[in-house]
């Protein structure tokens, strides 16, 4: 599901001026090859957003120096991604330096019509603007101070986000720790947890084996008669005392 939230323009100034004047060694040094300043403000977007776009032709992202989208140095491409995005990641729209905020994004035209420079705004007053960039490197300074012919600005709207994949990477970015990496396919849906295997049918328990029948008791053997008690023999008659002789 994508849900839009806020983009923390605080975070992004704090990237901004500790990287200002150093380099985070996340990140590849582009003062060689065309200038640092846009890798830089994607840098600061990026801490203030933590969600990159990983689409192969119209995405921003940064995984390596040859794994990475051409919005993410590249000042035209900057732009174009940030105000036609419609997918995950930041994106915003131009808009005038009286509706600026700080987090937002400015590039600077040269004589010849082309965008050359991109600035992240820090701090805004009443009568000034300042910003930090690199390439020329810069930590809040006026705006003012520069020489140009114009200017655009862009304004960051909003994050959309992919509830799949939800990091909060601010705290590695700005310890110059790796943030977890992701493929360049975004998004790209999690492999379908294959089902469980069933669980075999248990194997019926066999039926008890009968009970022999208990062998009937033999009837008890009669008791034999008691034998029959003799008779008692007659007591004989007591013989009579013989009569006392007179003396």
């Amino acid at each position: 599901m994508i849900l839009e939230k806020e983009y923390l323009r605080e975070r992004a100034v704090l990237y901004a001026r500790k990287f200002a004047l150093v380099r985070n060694p996340l990140y590849y040094r582009f003062e060689g090859i065309g200038g640092n300043c846009t890798n830089f403000a994607s840098q600061c977007v990026l801490a203030g957003s933590c969600v990159m776009n990983f689409a192969p032709i119209n995405g921003w992202y940064y995984i390596s120096l040859n794994r990475r989208s051409a919005s993410w140095a590249g000042v035209e491409f900057f732009y174009e991604f940030f105000t036609t995005n419609r997918d995950v990641g930041p994106f915003g729209k131009e808009e005038t330096l009286d509706n600026a905020q700080i987090g937002d994004l400015i590039q600077l035209q040269n004589d010849s019509g082309d965008f050359y420079h991109t600035l992240v705004i820090t701090e805004i007053t009443d009568n000034e603007i300042y910003i930090c960039a690199n390439s020329n490197d810069a930590l809040d300074r006026p705006l003012s101070s520069y020489n140009y012919a114009g200017l655009r600005v862009i304004h960051i709207l909003g994050v959309r986000y992919d509830t799949r994949y939800i990091i909060d990477c601010f705290d590695s970015l700005y310890g110059q720790t790796p943030i977890p990496p992701r493929t360049e396919e975004e998004p790209n849906p999690q492999e379908p947890t294959p089902p469980a295997e069933p669980t075999p049918p248990a194997e019926p328990t066999p039926p008890a084996e009968p009970t022999p029948p208990v062998e009937p008791t033999p009837p008890a053997e009669p008791t034999p008669p008691a034998e029959p008690t003799p008779p008692t023999e007659p007591t004989p008659p007591t013989e009579p005392t013989p009569p006392t002789q007179e003396g």
